[in-house]
């Protein structure tokens, strides 16, 4: 019995230890992103050392990776790739890595993000195990806040106050002419003149009386028969 066991043991120990790591992905992720443009590039590096022929990256998002993002899947001939309808995001494939681009982000997708490779074929099926993942960080965008755009149009205004300069300018001119004529009128119907002389106030010591007399208007009436 203690041969048997011994010769199991033996064999165990010449088996290839590369079958044992065979079939192993993987993933690392930078910790942190942060988005100031609304515009994110995550990169997920990783490592196979099987013989998959097919395989396919994914983005997953929340802590329990429950919302799938965007995938990208290729083989030796072709490339697909889809997208979640709520956001906006494509994965491109290089060599030993995945490139997940997302723009038109919001503060509301704000979270964890985590990259998952898995190789579809030949089987078996491969995948790597959960890795830390990536915070990306999209800030808020300030609010520019833009000056009301007046209804009228420019050219309306510039129209419009110049026929009302015109107008007050015009009125203006025809009060004075008025105003003019009406003093014009006042002078002519007056039918007496104050005529009466009256000397200088500086001529007062010099032996002028201190009022002027009384001047006989009826001596220039016309003479009546």
């Amino acid at each position: 019995m203690s041969t048997m066991l011994l010769g199991i043991l033996a064999v165990l120990c010449f088996i290839p230890t590369a079958d044992v790591t065979e079939n192993k992905i993987l993933v690392a992720q930078r910790p942190l992103l942060i988005v100031a443009n609304k515009t994110a590039t995550l990169v997920c590096n990783y490592t196979y050392n099987g013989t998959g022929k097919e395989f396919r990256a994914s983005l997953h998002k929340g802590t329990d990776s429950a919302l799938e993002v965007c995938f990208v899947s290729w083989n030796t001939t072709e490339i697909s790739r889809n997208s979640n309808k709520e956001s906006n995001c494509e994965g491109i494939h290089e060599k030993d890595r995945v490139i997940f681009n997302l723009w038109n982000m919001s503060a509301s997708q704000t979270d964890i993000y985590f990259c998952k490779i898995e190789a579809m074929y030949p089987p078996p099926y491969v995948c790597n195990e959960k890795s830390n993942g990536t915070v990306i960080h999209v800030k808020e965008t300030p609010i520019q806040m833009q000056e009301p755009q007046s209804a009228i149009p420019l050219w309306i205004m510039v129209a419009v106050t110049g026929v009302l300069t015109f107008y007050s300018m015009l009125i203006t001119t025809v009060f004075i002419i008025y105003w003019q004529k009406s003093k014009k009128n006042v002078y002519h119907q007056s039918d007496y003149m104050n005529m009466t002389p009256r000397h200088p106030p500086y001529q007062k010591n010099k032996g002028y009386p201190s009022y002027a007399p009384t001047r006989d208007y009826t001596a220039y009436r016309s003479w009546q028969p």
